[in-house]
């Protein structure tokens, strides 16, 4: 029988500092976010409207600039952006208890995001730059166990901080936060740098020859249909309970034990299920898994409509448990995808491209599913699911031109950038085997 200490024990000594980092950020951002409504109408003196108004404008910045975030990501290094990155939020929090305008908090979301779009690209461009090839799914999956520690531990915080309904008490969460991420920056400096962080000034000014991102239509096309299947959290976060308060006979309490249970299985089960995820094909299988288990959580959840008493909170429950399901699946594929499709060469521009599409692939959810959900009943559940499984077969497709154009380019993601263009070379350079129906 496996010990809770062995269970417990990262995949290598790195990947248990990077959880480290995971557990830090999410511990500071959770505790803000858990009164951030509070802190914005009570202490801020906002109405909702424009709360919601400003952070609309605010995602709307960090759309437009992950793209440009990510290029700096490889211009500079990512351990040094990550470190601005949580520097510069840590800064930032400080400056929350002084604004008392919706000008100024609109400036504030805006930087944030900006600020947040920059340490989002460099963390992902460093875990893939730093980690070994057959650690880098493990060492993820370990790593979002320990984020999804950090946000339970930083509710508790914050939870904490609004039971004192003292306005003193909230000013300060702001400041509690901003020391989290300082103390973030100073542990991420003490981080071993990556191939990226080790390069002079000289050659940091080399342009990177070849097409961008951008122009591999594989790979737009591939974080398009991931981002449609992240809409397992519109599932979970907005849909399922609007349909047990709108459209079942379930107790509106039910609601806390779904959220505790989907907290509790993200903290315990990401290395289960990233368990044999190593490669493209093996990533896919697990986004067959993933679509399966999405597709079960609406055909229980929609025949939960016309149940009564204690079968309605049983396939409530279930159809939580199984859209959670979802989400671990898709979170062991994604990093497989990251390592594996990404020019190494250009790892921060193409986090910033995959921000792009990902965004257009699920920011429409919300309004579709809840319209489909709540007004066509049944058939909208059909409908949602069939979304799902028509963006789980476009990936399979997608991923096939993603890889070939990195063939063209002569580099192995695995392996990282060639010694040389093959453009320049005497010979060419032969493309590694790739099979995506395996």
């Amino acid at each position: 029988m496996i010990s809770l200490a062995t269970a417990l024990k990262p995949p290598s000594p790195l990947a248990g500092r990077l959880a480290g980092q995971s557990l830090l950020f999410a511990l500071g951002e959770g505790t803000f976010m858990t009164g951030s409504a509070v802190f914005f109408t009570q202490i801020v003196g906002l109405r909702a409207a424009e709360v919601g108004l400003g952070l609309t404008i605010a995602g709307i910045a960090s759309f437009l600039a992950a793209y440009p975030m990510g290029k700096l990501v490889d211009r500079f290094g990512p351990k040094r952006c990550w470190a601005v990155s949580a520097a510069g939020q840590a800064a930032a929090f400080t400056l929350w208890p002084f604004i008392d305008s919706f000008a100024g908090y609109v400036g504030m979301a805006v930087l944030m995001e900006v600020v947040g779009a920059l340490g989002g690209a460099a963390h992902g461009a460093y875990t893939i730059d730093v980690l070994p090839q057959e650690e880098r799914v493990q060492s993820r999956a370990y790593m979002y166990s320990a984020l999804n520690l950090g946000f339970t531990l930083g509710s508790v915080v914050g939870g904490v901080a609004l039971a004192f309904d003292s306005d003193a008490v909230l000013q300060a969460v702001p400041w509690f936060t901003s020391a989290v991420f300082l103390v973030n920056a100073a542990a991420i400096l003490r981080l071993p740098n990556a191939s990226h962080d080790d390069r002079t000034p000289e050659e940091r000014k080399v342009k990177v020859a070849g097409p961008g991102p951008l122009r591999n239509v594989g790979w737009m096309a591939s974080t398009f249909f991931v981002g449609v299947l992240w809409t397992n959290q519109v599932l979970l976060n907005i849909v399922i309970p609007l349909w047990l308060v709108e459209e079942t006979d379930a107790p509106r309490v039910l609601l806390a034990f779904l959220f505790g249970t989907n907290t509790v299985m993200c903290i315990l089960l990401p290395m289960a299920a990233a368990r044999g995820v190593r490669d493209v094909p093996t990533a896919l299988r697990a986004i067959r898994f993933s679509t399966g288990f999405f597709v079960l959580s609406c055909v229980i959840t929609l025949y939960t409509h016309d149940t009564v008493g204690w079968v309605t909170i049983a396939l409530v429950w279930l159809g939580h448990i199984t859209v959670t399901g979802a989400e671990l699946y898709l979170s062991a594929a994604s990093w497989s995808f990251e390592a594996e499709l990404m020019d190494p060469r250009r790892r921060g521009e193409y986090q910033g491209a995959a921000e792009l599409s990902g965004t257009l692939g699920k920011v429409w959810a919300p309004a579709l599913y809840t319209f489909l959900a709540l007004s066509w009943g049944e058939m909208g559940w059909l409908v949602i699911a069939a979304i799902i499984v028509v963006a789980a077969a476009g990936l399979h497709w997608s991923v096939r031109p993603a890889r070939a154009f990195l063939d063209r380019q002569g580099v192995d993601p695995s392996l990282g950038a060639p010694d040389r263009e093959p453009e320049a070379a005497g010979t060419p350079v032969p493309p590694p085997t790739f099979d995506a129906t395996q």
